[in-house]
């Protein structure tokens, strides 16, 4: 029977809508997102442990999806467990400029309405604008962010180019450069000829476009076929490549031929090299070193010239009339329709191809020689201080050694574990870092130039006559300073000594190279150590159809969306539970409207139990179970106990669903029905260890929950009836239910 005295909330259904921002706020004003404010009111001991995460921060280049909505449940679930364990928990939130993809933005967004490019603007007014585009992005992404009830320091927030991060980047550019490991010099790079600038191998889309395979002879006499799919490129070879045990090439080696290739004369040796599968095509083939990084190694090996045919625009700057200035696609039909008429060409066949395209402006990308800034990840260096396993203080390494060792001697852990064999693949053909873009937003490099002379510091230096180098760094050389640039670095704070290196990186697998390697190369360099113990990563979130969700195809799911019709708390059980590490997973409405219903159903709960124990004081001191009471209640702390567990080993998935199928399948279907039972009897000891099993059971239950469903459990917490010097506190800095039977 309802009781006329229950709490007028729980008379109505749960509403997130108007719950959930009020939360928050509470939350944030309480300040209890900052450890040390939980230090200062003796919530957690000043020796507690450290519990550290980053937030991969967002770009600011528009709003977040799902994907981010997964990253930022996962942590805060991390963060609020471990503040309810009594740790340090601090999660340092922050955004990233995104140098390529902002100013990418903007300018598209400049032409469209004013028809004028940034050279039009001037590169201070192009700026102004820019800046001005990522506040207003990043204001926006805070709110989500807020909205998905992360639990992060807002008094610690960073920003990759603001002023603290900005002498972070220029104070590990100078050290690098003092060390030699960064340098100036002419390599074939990823050119973007629709943006203008060079790209990193990680910021290449491969589109699988139709293409046509050509296999023809530079000329009548020359005794090797070669295949291609870019004949425009072969009147800057200057080689053909031969794999050495291949018979039918060995008598040719070493061999030179000049030729008329099209109208242009070229110089052709062959040669013998181990990296040619002789299998492949012909087994030969031609060597651009100007136009292909794999013919450029050939090249560099073999002592070959390089020359080059195409330029920033993707023009011919090689050749007659007939091909002189066209666009490479025009060019490539004219030497197709000579070869043909010379009667050269002996196959033509329609292939499937991965055309490099650049991420941001979806132009084709163009191997180019350029002048750049690279690291250099081979040169040999002195590590003055290192925590690193297998390399000692003051003994030589490379960058490349240290981001191999740590992940092989398992100082650094990334989960799921089979993700290791992808990364080392990737550490072993890594070439320098080319850090440098023909770009304005961003970090401008801090080099100057007077004549010959080049000047590389923090500040620009004195006297007249300098001129700044006009690129800008790499974005992945800032955010690969962030574990420990966001603490206050290059300073010794005491943010640095507490809580570096931090605990876990959570993050998508697509970014293992691009972000987490760079952050073990900066870190291992710049500190002699990691920057943190583990690398979790989570797959991608698709619709119900395993489609990725996309604007093109209509099915993406905005997480303020969710909030609004289902509550985040929903939003975040589907995201969460029935998704393994490192594997994409599904999410539609259905799925979270399934956790809506979960939320009621725990509302309801709660309702039933006020209802049944009105005016009923718990003493915990005297306990009082039954038997079969005593029976449950061990049930719950063992429940308590896995799901600590669950969470400390990083199965959230495992976690979410013990929560929810005790809560629902057992709480809720068994054991209050039985309790319906008891209250109806007359046995007084039975309803009196009822009672107490149930308002012990529902606050141990909310507490477990918290960090999956943190909005509904704190609405619940401030209703339930608690003892008198408790009344004000929060559900977010409540111990963890049964502490000390946790043996992790």
């Amino acid at each position: 029977m309802e009781n006329k005295h229950i709490p007028e909330k729980l008379l109505t259904p749960y509403d997130p809508q108007s719950t959930e921002k009020r939360i928050y706020d509470a939350w944030e004003k309480s300040g209890y997102f900052n450890p040390d404010v939980c230090i200062q009111e003796g919530i957690t001991k000043a020796d507690a442990k450290p519990f550290t995460i980053v937030m991969p921060p967002p770009n600011v280049t528009g709003i977040l999806h799902m994907g981010h909505a997964m990253m930022l449940a996962i942590q805060d679930i991390m963060t609020r467990y471990h503040r309810m364990k009594g740790e340090k928990a601090l999660w340092i939130p922050g955004t990233d400029h995104a140098a390529i993809a902002t100013q990418s933005k903007v300018e598209k967004e400049i032409s469209k309405k004013e028809g004028k490019s940034r050279y039009d603007l001037g590169r201070e007014e192009m700026l102004n604008r820019i800046h001005a585009f990522a506040q207003d992005s990043h204001d926006s992404i805070i709110a989500q962010v807020k909205a998905m009830g992360a639990s992060c320091d807002w008094s610690r927030e960073a920003f990759t180019l603001d002023e603290t991060r900005t002498k972070a980047v220029y104070t590990m550019f100078k050290n690098m450069y003092d060390d030699g490991l960064i340098y100036r010099g002419t390599r074939v790079v990823n050119w973007d000829p629709k943006g203008q600038t060079t790209i990193a191998d990680d910021e290449i889309v491969y589109e699988e476009r139709k293409a046509k395979l050509y296999t023809f002879k530079y000329a009548k006499d020359f005794p090797i076929a070669i295949s291609t799919t870019r004949p425009e490129t072969k009147i800057g070879d200057v080689a053909v490549a031969v794999h050495p045990s291949d018979e039918r090439y060995t008598a040719y080696v070493g061999k030179e031929y000049d030729m008329e290739f099209c109208g242009v004369p070229i110089h052709i040796k062959i040669i013998a090299d181990e990296s040619v599968e002789k299998d492949f095509g012909t087994g030969a083939l031609g060597v651009t070193p100007a136009h292909s990084m794999i013919d450029s190694d050939i090249s560099k090996r073999h002592n070959l010239p390089s020359i080059q045919v195409i330029n920033e625009y993707a023009k011919m700057t090689l050749g007659g009339e007939n091909i002189l200035g066209k666009k490479t696609t025009e060019a490539r039909e004219t030497i197709v329709s000579w070869l043909r008429d010379e009667g050269l060409l002996e196959k033509e066949e329609e292939v499937n191809q991965n055309v490099s395209t650049a991420e941001r402006t979806g132009g084709i990308i163009e191997p180019l020689p350029k002048l750049q800034w690279f690291i250099d990840v081979n040169k040999e260096f002195v590590l003055p201080e290192s925590t690193l396993e297998g390399i000692a203080s003051g003994s030589k390494t490379t960058l490349k050694q240290i981001m191999r060792t740590v992940v092989q001697n398992k100082q650094v852990t990334i989960v799921p574990e089979y993700f290791d064999k992808t990364y080392f693949h990737w550490i072993d053909n890594l070439q320098d870092w080319c850090i440098s873009r023909q770009i304005w937003y961003g970090h401008r490099i801090p080099v100057w130039y007077k004549g010959d002379e080049i000047y590389s510091d923090i500040q620009a230096p004195e006297g007249e006559g300098w001129v700044q180098d006009e690129d800008v760094l790499d974005t992945w050389f800032s955010s690969g300073l962030w574990t420990f640039s966001t603490l206050g670095w290059p300073e010794n704070t005491p943010d640095l000594a507490t809580y570096h290196p931090t605990a876990v990186l959570e993050t998508g697998y697509e970014i293992l190279f691009s972000w987490v390697a760079r952050m073990i190369l900066m870190t291992g360099y710049g500190l002699g150590t990691i920057p943190f113990h583990t690398v979790y990563l989570h797959g991608t979130v698709r619709d119900a159809q395993g489609r990725k969700m996309s604007k093109s195809l209509g099915n993406g799911i905005d997480p303020i969306d969710v909030a609004n019709k289902f509550g985040i708390d929903a939003g975040r059980m589907a995201l969460i539970t029935g998704t393994a590490p490192g594997t994409d997973s599904r999410i539609d409405e259905n799925k979270i409207k399934g956790y809506k219903n979960f939320a009621n159903k725990l509302w309801n709960i709660t309702r039933f139990i006020i209802t049944n124990t009105e005016g009923f004081e718990v003493d915990n001191e005297k306990n009082e179970y039954t038997e079969e009471d005593q029976i449950l209640a061990d049930e719950v702390r063992t429940l308590a106990i896995e799901v600590g567990a669950d969470i400390d080993a990083l199965r959230f998935h495992l976690a979410s669903e013990k929560i929810y199928h005790y809560i629902w399948h057992r709480f809720a279907d068994v054991i209050l029905e039985e309790s319906k039972e008891i209250f109806t009897g007359t046995d007084t000891a039975k309803i009196s260890s009822r009672k107490q099993f149930l308002m012990n059971t529902l606050a141990d239950t909310l507490k477990i929950l918290h960090p999956f469903m943190p909005f509904v459990t704190e609405e619940l917490w401030s209703i339930i009836p608690r003892n008198e010097a408790n009344s004000q506190k929060l559900l977010i800095i409540e111990s963890w239910p049964f502490l000390e039977n946790h043996t992790h």
